[in-house]
């Protein structure tokens, strides 16, 4: 995509750290079924044309896990990143989103639909904050815009 100045446009995404409170912090992560190198992620995806970020972030949490219990707290973080694989300019804003805490702990979500995802199963899973390890594609670099205590540690870190 190129605008009238033929500079590239980049895709326009959003992702959600989906937060649960029980007697710690949790985000919600996932993983795909048969697809170990695509990494544990947070939902993540395309805002559609017309959409505003707050609706696509709840639309990609439900696609992506089948959760339709969360709420939008406030936007954190705007990322602009190329894709890891094809370079394609990215511009991701990230979401708190606030989770029932008896939401269940871990479960398996086939995707419907027409989208990316259609047909793929998730595993989905709550992980302790501060993560032990980081997310795929650094999906966790502003999880300490939170909570400074939920900066993912790394080897050798305090």
């Amino acid at each position: 995509m190129t605008d009238n100045a033929g500079m590239i446009r980049p895709r326009i995404r959003v992702a959600a750290y989906a937060v649960r409170h029980r007697a710690a912090p949790e985000v919600l992560v996932f993983d795909h079924v048969g697809m170990p190198e695509a990494g544990t992620q947070v939902p993540a995806g395309g805002v559609e044309p017309g959409e505003e970020p707050e609706e696509a972030v709840l639309r990609e949490v439900a696609e992506e896990t089948g959760l339709l219990t969360v709420a939008v707290v406030r936007q954190i973080a705007v990322e602009d990143k190329p894709h890891p694989d094809t370079g394609q300019a990215r511009r991701t804003s990230f979401f708190l989103l606030q989770v029932p805490a008896e939401t269940p702990d871990a479960w398996e979500h086939y995707v419907n639909g027409d989208g990316d995802d259609a047909g793929l199963t998730f595993t989905c899973r709550f992980l302790p904050l501060p993560l032990k390890e980081p997310l795929a594609d650094d999906q966790d670099a502003w999880l300490g815009h939170i909570d400074p205590r939920w900066t993912t540690g790394t080897v050798g870190s305090q």
